[in-house]
């Protein structure tokens, strides 16, 4: 007997990161997926939320499962799979949407395939339509763009949620909270040998509000600390291409690009950046790009709002000036 699928729309959460701005992106999605089906939205958090985080969630959704097994306190792919096919499927969702963190790109066709449905990835923009969702997704390093219709339900997405806007908060008529109880069966088990934590500063890269980027035309490492010192006079964040990043001047962690970390800031400064199409697949969704390259020729200039053409050690010094000045 086939499936029924509801009008509903669920969400993906995981707690660990609290309701940051990607989490804000993929459930303001789903309050505009589920309005527009009219139907309802479903938040599934992995993890125990902070009260912040559970309240700021209450607010959007209208109902809300928290999967908060001990088993689960460490990444599992086999483990979260099966938790969140035990849940998803008596709630028969059209759409389930993830953001583009690592967790959800490796979950997403996987849960898909058990679910019965569908799966896209990196979208942009979801379509609702009477009988299907059509996404909309960049293609060819950002050169092209392509629409996908996903008539299998449901229809599991990963998006670049930092890029979307958040849901209006309601003032009353909160979610209603429960708690799934899964039947979790251990085999194959990963076991996490060691963890890492890169320094990111006081916001993520993927976060940030304002990004001043450094690419091969830096020349080496030492001006990245001009950059960091703009950085910081502008509340944001240091990045690099990868050109950058191969040369050891900076961290991998730092990369932005169709390979490195996708960024959706209000403002991004690229410094001595050539422009390569795969570096404009990670800064596609900036609002404003501003560029400073010696070559007047440098792709960077066709996809920016603002552009100075000269020497970046020459207008760097000077940007920071004026901006302490400012501050004064």
């Amino acid at each position: 007997m086939s499936q029924k699928y509801m009008n509903d729309i669920s969400v993906i959460l995981f707690a660990p990161s609290g309701f940051d701005r990607a989490a804000q992106g993929v459930a303001g999605e789903g309050r505009r997926l589920a309005d527009a089906f009219g139907g309802r939205l479903h938040a599934v958090i992995l993890g125990t939320p902070d009260q912040a985080s559970a309240n700021a969630i209450a607010a959007i959704a209208n109902d809300i499962t928290v999967i908060d097994d001990p088993r689960l306190a460490d990444y599992q792919p086999e483990l979260y799979l099966q938790a969140l096919t035990q849940v998803l499927r008596p709630l028969a969702p059209r759409a389930v949407l993830m953001s583009n963190d690592t967790y959800s790109q490796e979950l997403a066709p996987r849960l898909a395939h058990r679910l019965g449905g569908s799966a896209v990835g990196d979208a942009v923009e979801i379509r609702p339509s009477d009988q299907t969702l059509s996404v909309r997704r960049s293609v060819y390093g950002g050169k092209a763009e392509a629409i996908i219709e996903l008539k299998r339900s449901p229809a599991v997405v990963w998006l670049r949620a930092r890029a979307l806007a958040p849901a209006t908060p309601r003032a009353d008529d909160l979610a209603a909270v429960s708690r799934a109880e899964c039947q979790l069966s251990i085999t194959n088990q990963l076991h996490l040998v060691e963890r890492v934590v890169a320094a990111t500063g006081e916001t993520r890269l993927e976060d940030a509000r304002v990004i001043v980027s450094g690419g091969r035309g830096i020349g080496g490492p030492e001006p990245f600390r001009d950059l960091e010192a703009v950085a910081a006079l502008l509340s944001g964040q240091v990045a690099a291409s990868r050109a950058a990043c191969d040369s050891g001047w900076v961290p991998p962690s730092l990369q932005v690009g169709q390979t490195g970390k996708k960024v959706a800031p209000g403002l991004y400064l690229a410094v001595a950046i050539h422009g390569a199409s795969q570096h404009l697949a990670g800064i596609s969704d900036a609002k404003v790009i501003a560029a400073i390259n010696i070559d007047p020729d440098a792709p960077i200039f066709k996809h920016c709002t603002f552009g100075i053409v000269e020497d970046y050690r020459k207008v760097i010094p000077l940007l920071r000036e004026r901006l302490a000045s400012a501050q004064r």
